[in-house]
């Protein structure tokens, strides 16, 4: 194995072998030059058409054959060793954010409205290599399959991957993904045991009163007034209602109502997120908003509509699966990972690590230095492009050592 030293020799079956991470930095251009035309060309979910013929070039350039299209505009390779065995899956989402760049960079967004703020582009760079890297490799036995997914932000692209057989022909043992992370510098690796990403729900309420002249409010029962209360109430749930062991935040973000100043509104309508890491407080959550919202809108004499929805599952990294990332990143950087607190974000991955055995892990981006230090779904968000062969790396190393601790 690379050695802690620096080494760039790997051991395989008694021979030494140039680490992937060395080959993987030899494909830098490449990898900045490919991440940078996506960057370019953002689209947003299950629009990823101009992305998945991009990823499909690029794939049969490399000589990967077994390509497939499914979840409209997802991109399914596979890679299949020397003889037969499991199938590890490695996961990259596509899709873009619907904000303005507002970046300076000559790569910025072309796409008004559209752009890689959440590091998507990098993401499928990275796997594009580790693609290539697994190709020039070889692998003995068992196969790797390479997915590429759409719409990740919000429309559940995971989901669609799922249901459309993605888990199947062959059957996946195990999915590896990884998502840039600008809290940690880059050369840095992150992991989270356990629940590392929350249940990402939501819900839409309207509060419906009787509008009236602002001048005559005892005439009226005042949305907003009442919005207010009801707001306020909701914050109750996480500091009196809930275990206080157990995270969660509920979240109101974005209110509409009113007309004018002279106006008391007739209803008011509220967006709202709800966050949470286990599923026995997830589940209690909707009967508890419902009650508190009834509750606030019988005292004032007001009205409400309300539509909750579950979101994304949360992400539980599989405890089998952590001595393998420690290798892999012992292996590609000679270092540990490091050890990360659960993030009340939302990720999609959930969905294939419900089914199969999955592992989800943080690549630092960050660079004080270069100004790259701007948090996910920022206008200015950025990353350091010298993470890109380290991703590669680790994901066709992370594969590799899959396949290879399989048969161990």
């Amino acid at each position: 194995m690379i050695s802690s030293t620096g080494d760039t020799l790997y051991q395989q079956g008694g021979v030494s072998l140039e680490s992937l991470l060395s080959k993987a930095g030899r494909l830098k251009e490449q990898l900045i030059e490919w991440r940078r035309d996506l960057h370019r060309h953002p689209e947003l979910g299950f629009e990823e058409h101009r992305t998945s013929a991009f990823v499909k070039e690029r794939l049969h350039a490399m000589g990967i054959s077994e390509i497939h299209t499914i979840a409209k505009t997802g991109v399914v390779a596979l890679i299949r060793g020397n003889e037969d065995g499991p199938t590890v899956m490695l996961r990259a989402d596509m899709d873009a954010l619907p904000i303005q760049d507002e970046k300076t960079a000559g790569y910025a967004s072309q796409v008004p409205g559209k752009a890689h703020l959440c590091g998507h582009d990098a993401h499928t760079t990275m796997l594009l290599g580790a693609a290539a890297l697994l190709k020039e490799r070889g692998i003995a036995r068992g196969s790797v399959k390479l997915i590429f997914q759409p719409a990740e932000e919000g429309l559940a692209g995971a989901k669609a991957m799922v249901a459309d057989g993605v888990l199947e022909q062959p059957k996946v043992d195990a999915v590896i993904g990884l998502h840039v992370y600008p809290s940690l510098t880059v050369g840095t690796i992150g992991i989270c045991p356990g629940a590392c990403t929350a249940f990402s729900d939501r819900f839409d309420l309207v509060i419906h009163g009787k509008g009236g002249h602002a001048a005559h409010p005892h005439q009226t029962v005042d949305a907003i007034a009442v919005t207010a209360q009801v707001i306020t109430a909701l914050q109750h749930i996480a500091s009196r209602m809930t275990d206080p062991l157990s995270p969660i935040v509920v979240t109101i973000g974005k209110i509409t109502g009113g007309y004018t100043r002279n106006v008391i509104a007739p209803s008011v309508t509220l967006e709202a997120t709800v966050r949470t890491l286990d599923r026995a407080t997830q589940a209690a959550v909707p009967g508890l908003v419902e009650r508190i919202v009834k509750g606030v809108c019988d005292s004032f004499g007001a009205s409400y509509s309300l539509n909750y929805w579950n979101g994304y599952p949360s992400v539980v990294n599989d405890a089998a699966l952590i001595p393998l990332l420690e290798q892999t990143v012992s292996d590609v950087l000679g270092s540990t990972p490091l050890q990360l607190k659960p993030s009340m974000g939302g990720e999609d991955f959930a969905y294939y690590a419900e089914q199969v055995p999955g592992l989800f892990f943080r690549l630092g981006v960050r660079n004080e230095e270069k100004g790259f230090v701007h948090p996910l779904h920022h206008p200015l968000f950025d990353l350091d492009e010298e993470a890109l062969p380290i991703g590669s790396a680790m994901l066709a190393q992370g594969a590799l050592n899959y396949l290879q601790s399989y048969f161990k």
